[in-house]
């Protein structure tokens, strides 16, 4: 069995990290487990511990680009739902979000 070197982003890479875990500790108040095992934006099952939400540290060229379209879908969608009436989310706050979620595409790109 060959071991895959690269450093891979979760398939879904918007949940990943602190920030998403934070957000359901604070909602329902309970810690999820991490998986030992996750799918990849390439599509492979890999170690939880060989994956990253950093761009920086991703090196898995698919995985980079599965996560640039994320992020770049992400703040479309955000963009889009602050348009339509009654929006959860004020313009200026879902401008903002866009911009985090470009800027993190952009660096997924680079």
């Amino acid at each position: 069995m060959e071991v895959d070197p690269h450093v891979h982003v979760e398939r879904q890479v918007l949940q990943a990290g602190a920030a998403f875990r934070n957000v359901v500790v604070s909602t329902l108040g309970v810690v999820p487990d991490r998986p030992s095992v996750v799918t990849t934006g390439c599509g492979l099952q890999v170690p939880y511990a060989m994956t990253s939400p950093r761009p920086e540290s991703v090196t898995c060229l698919p995985c980079r680009e599965h996560a640039h379209g994320e992020y770049l879908g992400f703040a479309e969608q955000v963009e889009r739902l602050s348009r339509m009436p009654g929006a959860p989310v004020p313009g200026d706050q879902a401008a903002e979000a866009a911009r985090w979620a470009r800027d993190i595409a952009q660096r997924f790109s680079g």
